[in-house]
């Protein structure tokens, strides 16, 4: 896929998930699974990180800076919203999440280069 799909597949992303984080999910069913908001957190913010990494040619240090601010962004909306709140702990799994994937990526990467060179 071209750089510009990645663009939108990105900024479709961050609309989705930004609605996502700000909708209330009492009441829907939703597991009560011990940390299971923060296992999602860390999940979209490694799937944000591995389609910004191909939308945007940017150096890693950047892209994670850009997710944290997305993170905080999310917990400042969560806590004007009445049936959510603010944790830090959702913004550690989110930057866990980005941190990780480029973790890996990383070592794919190397170990790609190595086999290829």
């Amino acid at each position: 896929m071209t750089r510009r799909v990645y663009q939108t597949l990105f900024l479709i992303s961050i609309l989705v998930f930004t609605f996502l984080f700000a909708r209330d999910f009492r009441g829907v069913g939703v597991s009560s699974l011990p940390h299971l908001d923060k296992l999602v957190h860390f999940i979209i913010f490694f799937v944000l990180a591995a389609v910004m990494v191909r939308a945007f040619k940017l150096p890693v240090f950047v892209h994670l800076v850009l997710l944290a601010f997305y993170g905080i962004a999310i917990e400042l909306m969560q806590s004007t919203i009445p049936y959510r709140s603010a944790s830090v702990a959702d913004v550690v799994a989110d930057f866990s999440g980005a941190a990780s994937f480029f973790l890996l990526f990383g070592i794919y990467s190397r170990f790609k280069k190595n086999q290829n060179g």
